[in-house]
């Protein structure tokens, strides 16, 4: 397993930039992780985020022919091949598709702030990549949607960061990096004092960030998601639990997240849900070879609610014709935890059916409070 103290080890490294109208920040960043950094973050990868406008002088300032700063700082430091070209160039589009000149509506910040949850999301799928994000380039907007968006999906390994320029290299439009040699170069007028680009200091600020990736549930890691659904899952993992069930249209709602379950592993949830709300203990699980007639009896109480009709011939009822077994109770418990697993993440362990106590007196019941279980009624169903 890779050392997540240590990023710079990791086979895939990954930068992440947004980047304005001075596509310096890209060669200066690097410069910092790459050069002056110890031990140094070479990347293997660029990726920047940009408009029309600042793509356009990534491609002209940073990878052409001339003046190519990319490619010089890579030969006067000797540095390994970095993937840095037109595919690692992310333009944000506009609602019909078109480049973004700008980030000026409040649609262009919806939309700027979906663009970089999806690619910050598949940029931390690589368990075998470091990510990198820079804050230093581009509107404040997308630093803060960037530095958002890592706090959401970042994980041990991965790093966010704000380049330092010392004054008066700092966005100088001719200035890219601190070279080898003396460059000269001049400051704006009136003044236009000579200036020698070797003299110039760059540095990284280390910015610490909260990591809540461990708390969103899978199908928010896995899938492609909107900027608006991550923060809202992630509230809801700091939020206290509250759990809602709706035996009707077999679902519950989990802090805020909808899960449909099986019939009978919604009737086990909310067999211990109503026990919770009437105050009464725990429940022991059957001992091997014992039937318990009233545990099928209350267990098959909550499976009806979920049903308009029941015969005889229903699979459920029969299997419990004689009482509930250890088998039955421990089956349903470990297919409503997996179930919980998948939707919810590290958020499934507050609704969870938790046994507690000592062998053989080990009892089962819900964790949560009676203030925390809601059931949906027949009025609420049907404004939902």
């Amino acid at each position: 397993m890779r050392n997540a103290d240590h990023p710079h080890e990791y086979p895939r490294r990954i930068l992440l930039t947004a980047c304005g109208l001075t596509p310096q920040v890209v060669t200066e960043t690097v410069f910092a992780l790459a050069v002056e950094r110890r031990p140094p973050f070479v990347p293997t990868e660029i990726h920047v985020l940009t408009t029309a406008e600042g793509a356009q002088r990534v491609r002209l300032s940073l990878l052409s022919e001339e003046p190519g700063w990319f490619r010089r700082l890579c030969r006067e430091y000797d540095l390994p091949p970095i993937r840095f070209d037109e595919s690692t160039i992310y333009v944000l589009e506009d609602g019909s598709g078109r480049p973004l000149p700008d980030i000026r509506t409040v649609d262009d910040n919806e939309r700027t702030a979906d663009r970089i949850t999806e690619l910050v999301r598949e940029l931390t799928r690589d368990e075998d990549a470091a990510l990198h994000v820079s804050i230093a380039g581009g509107r404040k907007t997308m630093g803060f949607y960037l530095g958002y968006a890592l706090s959401l999906f970042g994980r041990p390994q991965d790093r966010l960061s704000h380049v330092l320029v010392s004054p008066p290299y700092e966005s100088h439009p001719e200035f890219f990096y601190p070279t080898t040699r003396s460059r000269v170069i001049y400051t704006r007028p009136p003044d236009e004092r000579p200036l020698d680009t070797a003299q110039a200091t760059v540095s990284l600020a280390e910015i610490p960030f909260l990591r809540l990736r461990h708390g969103l549930p899978e199908e928010l890691l896995a899938g492609r998601v909107s900027f608006r659904d991550v923060v809202g899952a992630a509230q809801n993992v700091l939020g206290p639990p509250k759990l809602t069930i709706n035996l009707r249209d077999r679902r519950i709602e989990a802090g805020g997240t909808e899960v449909r379950l099986p019939p009978a592993e919604l009737a086990f949830l909310s067999w211990f849900a109503r026990r919770k709300l009437q105050g009464r203990p725990g429940l022991e699980c059957p001992t091997e070879g014992h039937l318990d007639p009233d545990y099928a009896s209350e267990f098959l109480a909550e499976y009806r609610q979920a049903f308009d009709n029941l015969g005889p011939s229903d699979r459920t009822t029969k299997a419990l014709r004689g009482g509930m077994d250890k088998n039955y109770f421990l089956q349903r418990r470990s297919k409503l935890h997996r179930i919980l697993r998948r939707h919810l993440g590290r958020r499934a362990e507050d609704y969870m059916i938790h046994a507690g106590g000592r062998r053989p007196e080990t009892r089962y019941e819900l964790k949560l409070e009676p203030h925390q279980i809601h059931y949906l009624s027949k009025d609420e169903e049907t404004q939902k």
